[in-house]
Formats: structure tokens, sequence, C-alpha cells
């Protein structure tokens, strides 16, 4: 199973670098320096609020239909059939739901039919990760893989050629923005579906209520799992936009800061994805999974170490390269944004694997806290710090709720304390952090600054034995004992 992860892990990362950076750094970037923070802060917080309610269009059913088909694959065609017209009413309740819900919070009146695309977009991306999910527990990783970029890839070619192909002849409307990614997700829905159809004898998409009700019985912890969770990550621009009079700018620019920790954020994601159905078929079978957990967090943690020391200190290169406008407020929501991506990355493997192993209760009531805490946090730092508030909200919750799952992990698996390892580590992040400061100090171009001490800090990594190549090396191989 180990060589299956690094292998799979291997060709998800490449594709996923190769495509997903561009995208956000090069087209999504662009967009925000075309329209203006003000422009493209008011449709970033209703991206956020369409986000927010998502979970009414699955209840929870991808992340248990990915863990159910990877320890169960003769299910596919049964439940393919009946998840689909059930995924279908939810739907229409989703969007019907928001759009009271838009009335209500004056969002109807002020964004009116770009909610209504939004909202249709969210329906398109999770019908999209739930046909992947039956693909990734089929344990077809190769074509999920291609699957996870297709949607940016069409989008890329889309707004590249309204960008810079000189066909629109005037100024660029975050209209034709939010068009392209519903082109662009209606497609990649389309292909999946018929890649899946293939797979399948007989596919008949037929409304049973009996087998509705008991899917939702047995995927809603997910469901609210998925909620919690939703909210105290992406209500922050929401909050901001409602509670100040500057909110869309000022959304703007928590969006400017946001943006390379959402970019970091996806990479880490497809960890996830990978191991979700792996931790599941493992424990189903009570195979040892504690080799699996550190291979697996290592790969995340050295990277998200990195990342947090050269946003802390390049902050203000990185933004100013990336954006023309609010380049100090951004660098200091950045620097403040950055230093959560570690607690993030910790989620993706120590909460997937909780998830496998069905502890939902308790991670449930942790993203209650976690939601709570950050909400009131918000309340209180966005009316006076503005973003940044709303940046040390953030940082907070995902550290408080990554240590609870961390802790919640050991208990569970009774996994050993390495205290060896936890000092290595300890003394690895303290060393990378001198290495960063120390070449933050010349004045070459920046990135090259960057290069040299993240070089240096890999060295770092092999010399402490954080990461092992020769270990590697034999899962790739001879595979799993």
């Amino acid at each position: 199973m180990q060589k299956k992860f690094v292998t799979n892990l291997a060709f998800l990362l490449f594709l996923n670098i190769l495509i997903k950076p561009f995208w956000i750094l090069g087209i999504d970037r662009a967009v925000q320096n075309k329209v203006g923070a003000e422009e493209y802060g008011f449709y970033f917080a209703l991206f956020n609020f369409s986000f927010l309610l998502n979970i009414l269009l699955d209840i929870g059913i991808t992340n248990f239909n990915n863990r159910n088909i990877a320890q169960n694959n003769h299910l596919l065609q049964k439940h393919l059939s009946g998840i689909l017209s059930l995924r279908l009413l939810l739907t229409v309740a989703y969007i019907v739901i928001n759009l009271l819900i838009a009335w209500v919070t004056g969002y109807l009146a002020d964004g009116g039919w770009m909610l209504l695309v939004l909202l249709i977009n969210q329906a398109l991306i999770s019908l999209i990760l739930y046909l992947r999910s039956n693909i990734a527990g089929l344990h077809l990783f190769r074509i999920d893989s291609f699957i996870s970029v297709l949607d940016r890839l069409i989008m890329i070619t889309l707004c590249s050629v309204l960008l810079w192909g000189g066909i629109t002849g005037g100024r660029f409307k975050i209209e034709w923005f939010v068009w392209a990614q519903t082109f662009a997700y209606a497609i990649t829905a389309l292909f999946t579906f018929l890649i899946l159809a293939s797979r399948v004898k007989k596919l008949s998409i037929k409304w049973d209520p009996k087998f509705s009700l008991v899917i939702l019985k047995k995927s809603y912890p997910f469901a609210i799992l998925i909620l919690l969770m939703t909210f105290y990550y992406r209500i922050d621009p929401v909050l901001i936009e409602r509670l100040l009079p500057d909110g869309a700018e000022q959304a703007g620019i928590y969006a400017q800061g946001f943006r390379l920790i959402d970019a970091s954020n996806m990479i880490a994601y497809l960890f996830s994805s990978l191991l979700l159905p792996m931790f599941s078929q493992m424990i189903k079978h009570k195979k040892p999974i504690e080799e699996l957990v550190e291979l697996s967090f290592s790969f995340i943690a050295i990277p998200a170490i990195m990342v947090i020391a050269c946003g802390v200190f390049f902050a203000r290169d990185l933004m100013s390269m990336l954006y023309v406008s609010h380049i100090d407020e951004t660098s200091a929501v950045f620097c403040i944004l950055v230093n959560s991506f570690l607690a993030i990355s910790s989620v993706y493997i120590f909460g997937t694997l909780l998830t496998a192993n069905g502890n939902l209760k308790v991670l449930n009531m942790i993203a209650l806290g976690g939601m709570l805490l950050n909400i009131i946090l918000n309340l209180i730092l966005i009316p006076q710090y503005k973003a940044i508030g709303a940046a040390i909200s953030s940082m907070t919750t995902q550290y408080l709720t990554a240590g609870a799952q961390i802790l919640l992990a050991h208990l569970v698996f009774k996994f050993h304390i390495r205290w060896k390892l936890a000092f290595r580590y300890l003394v690895f992040i303290l060393l990378t952090y001198g290495l960063f400061w120390f070449a933050s100090t010349f004045q070459s171009f920046f990135l090259w600054r960057a290069l040299f001490a993240a070089s240096a800090s890999f060295f770092l990594a092999l010399l402490f034995k954080l990461i092992r190549p020769l270990e590697l090396f034999k899962v790739l191989k001879y595979g799993d004992n």
C-alpha cells in the first residue's frame, strides 16, 4: 500500500503542480489585477458564501462513498444509479435554501445572477467530486489524477483567451470569469460520468426513497463534519464583506493574502484524496498504518515548514511580485495566514485517518468548537483590525483544531510517541527559519535567495533523517510486504 501511495502521489502531484499553480497565480491573480480589489473582493465574498452550505449538495455522500466503494467495489452499480437521483433533489434544495438566505442577508439584491451561477458552479463541483470518489474507490488513481486537473486546464485555456487574446475589445469583466468556470465544470462532469458509465454493465438513474434514506443515515455524520469545517475555513471573507463599510475592498485584500495559501492547500488536499481509500482498506483488513502515517506526514510537513518560513521572511517580495495594489495590507494578511499552513496540512493526514476509522462524532465536536471559536474571534477582531483580524482568527482556529485531531489520532490508534523524532522536527523548524532569515538579509533577487534557503533546508531534512530516500527507494522497488 505504501508503494501505491508513493507512485500515485508522485503522478498526482506532477499533474497538479503543472496545472493548478498556473491557474491560481496566473489566471485567478490576473483577473483580480484586471478588475481591482473591490470588484474581485465582492466576487470572492459571493464565492465563499456559495461554499458555506455546499454540503447540502452532498450530505457527506462523497466521503462515505469513497470509503465504502474502496471496501466494497461490487456496490458501484447499485449506488451510482441511486445516489445520482438523490443528488439531483439535493441540488434543487441547495439552490433554493441559499437563495432564501441570500435574500435575507442582502446578497440576492447585491449579487443577483452572479450568485445563482456560482451556486450552479458549486453543484457541478460537488457532482465531479462525487463521481471522482467512485473512481478513487476503485483505485483508478491515474484516471482520477487526470480528472483532478481537467477543469482547471479548460478554464486556463478559456480565460487566457479572454485576458490576453485581444478578442473582447474592452475591459475584462468578472462575469466572464464566472461563466468560464461553469463551462469547464460542466465538461469535466460529463467526461467523468462517461468514464464511470463505461465501468458498469447497466446504468439507470431512478429515485428509490428507501435507498436514499439508508444512504443519508450513513452519510450524515460526514456531512456535519464537512459543514462545520467549511464554515471555519470559508466564512472569513463573508464576514469581512458584511461587517465593514469598506467590506468588499477588505475582502479583496484578504483574497490576495489567501491566494497562495489556497494554492498550497490544493496540493495538500491531494494527500487526503489518496489516503482516504487507502486508510479505509488498511483499517478494514487490520493492517498496520503507523508507517504510512509517518511517511505521508513527512511528505507534507517538510514542504509546509519551508513554505511558512518563506512566507514569513519574503511576504512583501511575494506580494509585490503578484499584485499591483494594497501591497502592505496584503503582506500583513499573508504573513499571518501562511503560518496556518502546517496545521491545515496536518488535518489532511490525521483528519483523513480518523474519518476512515469512523471517529466522526469526536471529529464533529472538534469541528463545532473550531467553527464557534472562529466566528467569535472574527466578530471581535474584524471590526477593529479588518482583514488582518480575520487572518488571526483563521490561524488560531486552524492550529487548535489540528492539535485536537492529532491528539485524538494518537489516543485512538495508540501510536508510539517518538520524542527523538519530535525533537528533530523542532530543531529542523528552528534552523529552517534561521536559513530563510539569513537569506532575507541579502540584496539579490528574492526568488534566488528563497531557493537557496529551501535547498539548504531540504539537505537539513535529509541530515536529520526526516526524509529517508533509502526507505522510499525500498518502497518503490519492492512494494508492500
